[in-house]
């Protein structure tokens, strides 16, 4: 066929030109980084000073099922781009949809530079999204992994409906908490491949913001499910103390799970489970989507309608789901907590970005939205999310808190907001954002070190730069008028630069005072990431957390990092504990 070697050859060359150009749409094979996983070689890119390896699959999944371990492939897998993200709805006029139920997949970035006989700490990290939302398709790895000189790793699990509804149809040892299992199905392909990357899987920490903090608390609870997995644990804007429901309170009437069942697939038109069961399996995803959409809009007032579910303590016998965690506060009285050093915090001004929300809905003039002013915060906002009265008052708690914060009587509306939002941050009971909570957590964590005689290091942090991006990174237009503040989320583009909440990865860069503190808050959690302790030569001292009367909080502010009393600050002990007796509501039953 060819006449000559040289014909021959360049055939050749040219055939191997079009196999490389096909592999990559931005790099050609012979320049790719390659690691051979156990399931199969995997080739990313250089980007931004570190390898990156995107979108591998970790795992598979049938509908309200477990996850599998990802099947084998031939040849080489393009790790080039991020996997799709999970089935979830568009939310807040910012965050995009998808309807991919295929979306089990793992990120791994790594500086480039890695010597042969080096391995290095992993920081294993867990989106957050309310448990409806979020991707890791969000997030660049490469400041913590070049900055840091870390692993870093990211991945995706299922949401919503689809990873966080037990179903009254399911039999066996598991309902439910189908996200976590995908989170811990993903530590269990670090254990097997992180190796190969230059990790050591001996040196993991798991950390995670708002629902992903939530997901490390479950799994700080579940010591046989996690059993050597990790070694460390992040929490940022989660308060593990927060009570969840069991299965059997979700599955109650009026619940996200019973309703959206009831919905699809009504009781009274299927005889048997295993026809509800075929019902449910058969709608498509965007059918579930919707139904979910329709219950949160029905259930505003209900920030996290979708959550992890707990065992029942007074079962006989207890908490026998195997993949249903007890709760924090059980673990905690039956020593059965995960007892690794841990850094513990959040934001100053949490949840004004929720206000934010309520604002805009109201500014937008959406159905049956309430203005935020003098008149109605104590008429409505107030009583929405403090309902009763203590114990043997006649005064309502929403009375009692509109009298403690003087700013809430202000004829200003953008005062009230500011002020709602802020007493929100401090302690509400209703969802674990607050910062009391997140206090009261570290000293239950104190607590059970004293009477388990454990070594239980805790690093409690206030992330507090009121110029963090907010406009259009953590809110839609139109932004609102009142000052936001530190708000839920904000911090993680001190971490994850250019965060906008899409896939585009197109926020603001940080101005230069917010620059310098995150280079200083990503050099700690990669200390502590080496460590189990995020001090070293060039960063002020962060003290072990001492308790509520302590000044052993990190405040992480430009040119101002150092510890305060956060207690104090957020009147946690001089009046919220007061009022909900949040001392004298032990965890120990």
């Amino acid at each position: 066929m060819f006449k000559n070697k040289s014909a021959k050859f360049l055939v050749m060359i040219l055939f191997c030109m079009f196999i490389a150009s096909c592999s990559s749409s931005s790099n050609s094979a012979s320049s790719q980084p390659t690691i051979t996983t156990q399931a199969g070689i995997v080739a990313g890119v250089t980007r931004n000073g570190v390898n990156e390896y995107r979108g591998i699959p970790y795992g598979v999944a049938q509908r309200w099922a477990l996850p599998t371990d990802a099947p084998s492939w031939q040849g080489i897998f393009d790790a080039s781009s991020f996997g799709p993200a999970c089935p979830q709805q568009a939310r807040f006029e910012l965050t995009e949809g998808s309807t991919n139920e295929n979306c089990l997949s793992i990120n791994v970035s790594t500086p480039t530079d890695i010597k042969p006989e080096e391995v290095l700490p992993v920081l294993f990290w867990i989106h957050g999204g309310a448990f409806i939302g979020g991707s890791s398709n969000l997030y660049r790895l490469d400041k913590l992994a070049g900055d840091g000189r870390l692993v870093v790793v990211s991945m995706n699990y299922r949401l919503g409906a689809l990873g966080f509804m037990p179903t009254s149809f399911t039999t066996g040892n598991y309902n439910g908490n189908y996200g976590l299992e995908d989170q811990r199905l993903a530590m269990k392909w670090v254990q097997k491949n992180i190796a190969a990357f230059g990790g050591d899987a001996n040196n993991i920490t798991i950390a995670g913001e708002s629902a992903g903090a939530g997901s490390v608390c479950m799994h700080l609870s579940s010591p046989a499910q996690v059993k050597g997995l990790f070694n460390k644990a992040i929490v940022q804007s989660a308060g593990c103390m927060q009570q969840l429901p069991t299965v059997t309170e979700a599955l109650a009437m009026d619940k996200a799970s019973a309703t959206i069942q009831e919905v699809l697939c009504p009781a009274s038109s299927h005889s048997t489970s295993a026809s509800v069961s075929q019902c449910m399996l058969q709608k498509s995803v965007e059918e579930i989507l919707i139904s979910q959409g329709n219950y949160t809009a029905a259930h505003s007032g209900d920030i996290t309608p979708f959550s992890p579910v707990t065992g029942d303590p007074t079962s006989n016998p207890p908490l026998a789901n195997a993949t249903v965690p007890s709760s924090f506060k059980y673990a905690a009285s039956k020593k059965k907590l995960v007892a690794v050093p841990m850094i513990m915090g959040g934001t100053k001004d949490e949840l004004r970005l929720y206000v934010g929300y309520f604002w805009q809905s109201w500014y937008t003039k959406a159905p049956n939205a309430q203005p935020i002013n003098e008149s109605t915060i104590n008429s409505v906002w107030l009583p929405n999310f403090y309902p009763g009265s203590p114990a043997g008052s006649s005064r309502t708690y929403a009375s009692t808190i509109y009298d403690a914060y003087a700013d809430l009587h202000s004829l200003d509306p953008d005062v009230v907001a500011k002020t709602f939002g802020s007493v929100l941050s401090d302690y509400n009971p209703g969802i674990g954002i607050n910062n009391c909570l997140y206090l009261e957590t570290s000293n239950v964590l104190l607590n059970y070190a004293i009477r388990n005689a454990t070594k239980l290091p805790i690093y409690q942090f206030e992330f507090a730069d009121a110029a963090a991006p907010v406009c259009k990174v953590g809110i839609a237009e139109p932004c609102p008028t009142f000052e936001m503040g530190a708000v839920h989320s904000s911090e993680l583009n001190y971490f994850f630069p250019n965060l906008s909440n899409t896939h585009k990865i197109d926020g603001p860069d940080l101005v230069p005072a917010s620059q310098a503190l995150a280079d200083q808050m990503v050099a700690y959690w990669a200390q502590f990431a080496y460590s189990g302790n995020p001090n070293s030569n060039g960063l002020p001292s962060w003290p072990l957390y001492g308790g509520a009367d302590s000044a052993s909080v990190m405040l992480l502010s430009p040119g101002n990092v150092g510890a305060v009393n956060s207690d104090k600050q957020h009147q946690c002990t001089s009046f919220w504990n007061g009022l909900y007796n949040l001392r004298n509501q032990p965890p120990f039953p």
